[in-house]
Formats: C-alpha cells, structure tokens, sequence
C-alpha cells in the first residue's frame, strides 16, 4: 500500500503518536525489571510486543514507536546473543509494528526507534548525560544500529524515532550518523527547565537539526508535561515542526526500578501544544491508550492546521 509520507502529512496537520509501550506490557502482566525491558520481549514473547502496538492503533495512534529503544549489540551481548540475532531482533520490531498498522491503521506509519546511549547502561544515565564516551565514541555506538533500523525504512518502518537524547554530544553524533542517508527521522531529547539534561540549551540542539535535510521534526520526549508546554515554542521556533510526547509527569526511581508520583498527563494540553509549533503529539512512559484516546479527541479528526511558515513566523 502506497502511504503519504509523514513529512508530508506534518506539513498539513498534526498526527497522533502513541503512548508508553512499556508500560502497557507491564499493565499486561510482562516482567520489564531486567536491563533489557520491554526489548527482552522481542526475543521472549514477540506476539505481547504486536497486540500491545494493535492496542494503541485502536486507541487512535496514527503511529507505532518500535520496541528497539533498548535493543544494542552491547546490551543483548552481555546475555550471550549474538550479532547477527540482535540484527534479527531489531528487524523484528519493526516487523511487529508494522503487522500491527497493517492490520488496523493501514495508512499510519512505523517509526523505529533509536534510543540513547544511557538506556544501553540502564542506569538512569540518560536522565542525566553524564556520558563516559565522546563524540567519536558517541558515533561508533551508533554507527550499527542506525545502519540495520535506517535499512527497515521503506520495508516496514517510515522514519527513524531518534529519541530521549540528553547532551549536545550526543545530538551532534546521532546527527553526523543521519547526515547524507535520505532516511527521515524525528530528532527529540529529554529536558527539564528549557535545558538539556546536562545543562546546554535546547534551542542549541534544535539549531543544530536544522542543518540536516534527514530531520522532519524536533523536540522533546520523556519529560514532565509541564517542562513540553515549557519547551514545544522553542523547537516550533527553531524548526517548524515539533515533536512532543512527555510522560505522566512521575519520576523514575533508577535503583528500585519504579516510578513514583501521580501523573500529569493532561490530553487537553494538546492544543497549546500544535498551536506553539508541535506536529508530533503523543506520550511516552506512563502514558496508555486510554490517553491516547482522549488526546485524540481534543484534536478531532484532523486537528488545528498551521503551515510551516505560520510555525516559523510565530
């Protein structure tokens, strides 16, 4: 089936993404507490990984985010997989979301995702990005895994989800990786206070995205819902196009491997954010289907349209 591409679309209107993956598998009854979360099902239980993507389509997602966050060569090869199967498992998780679209949104997209290098350590470190590699080092951790998921778009997935990224090294290496493939990607960090997670500005970032043709759109993920409201102008500002999907606004406790609070999420904040710039709007950690549903609804069926010149100029 022939799809618009969601660059396109964003030009137009904005379009719903989906909630926290992982935590509608916990909700499921899936044990996450290992270092590989919710990608260990990858390996273990694909089928729980597709209903989970059918359950958000259903709910009103327009696009499935992938199960690859967590998956790294590093990662799975501390259990004994071996290289050519974490090939294998990343392919798988854009094949799963993929049959999930297919089967209920057949004009929705896949967005593989490419999660930081601090998910890789599981130690909370990419809330904090306090990195122990550099740019170069930042790049050749990549560098693999962006070649197998840029290889899925246009077989199963439509543009790369490079996501919760907390440090301009880290931008500026996914970005020289993305630089002269012609694989569209969304570009999103995770912030507090209008910063980065180790303190540089977003807009630094977001500026830097700009001069790379691959990126469609720019913003923030798994942060406080207060800290995107606080952030989406910057980045419709920077770029024209904003991606936005903050989590429940609870804190995650890295040593006992919870999260803890109440949660923030509030669907109707989604008109403050497409009319400051996002084209990109959905949740992440804590986030379900059932707030997708009511994010929908606010928007309706198409949402409050702005072109890329009206975002630029506001």
């Amino acid at each position: 089936m022939t799809r618009t591409s969601l660059s396109d679309v964003i030009a137009d209107r904005p379009v719903v993404l989906d909630g926290g993956l992982a935590t509608l598998l916990e909700r499921h009854g899936h044990d996450l507490s290992s270092d590989l979360w919710s990608a260990r099902l990858l390996r273990d239980d694909p089928a729980a990984i597709e209903r989970a993507h059918r359950e958000f389509f259903e709910a009103g997602a327009e696009v499935a985010t992938t199960a690859s966050y967590q998956v790294s060569f590093e990662g799975f090869g501390a259990t004994g997989v071996e290289r050519d199967e974490v090939e294998q498992l990343l392919r798988r998780s854009v094949r799963l979301a993929a049959s999930a679209r297919d089967e209920v949104a057949p004009q929705g997209w896949v967005a593989a995702s490419v999660g930081p290098y601090g998910a890789v350590l599981a130690d909370g470190s990419e809330y904090r990005g306090d990195y122990d590699l550099d740019v170069d080092g930042l790049r050749a951790f990549h560098r693999p895994r962006l070649d197998v998921l840029a290889s899925m778009v246009g077989d199963g997935a439509d543009v790369l989800a490079i996501e919760t990224i907390p440090c301009l090294a880290e931008v500026e290496a996914v970005l020289a990786e993305l630089d002269g493939t012609g694989v569209p990607a969304w570009l999103s960090l995770t912030a507090a206070d209008g910063r980065t997670r180790q303190g540089e500005h977003l807009g630094e970032a977001f500026a830097m995205a700009a001069d790379v043709a691959e990126i469609v759109a720019v913003g923030i993920n798994c942060t406080t819902p207060l800290d995107a409201r606080d952030a989406v102008p910057t980045a419709g500002a920077a770029f024209g196009a904003g991606v936005v999907y903050p989590n429940s606004g609870q804190a995650w406790n890295a040593e006992t491997r919870q999260w803890e609070g109440s949660s923030a999420f509030r669907a109707e904040d989604v008109s403050a954010w497409v009319m400051a710039g996002a084209r990109l709007v959905g949740g992440c950690c804590r986030v379900g289907p059932e707030d997708i549903t009511a994010l929908r609804a606010t928007l309706g069926p198409h949402g409050p349209a702005r072109s890329h010149a009206q975002i630029r100029s506001s």
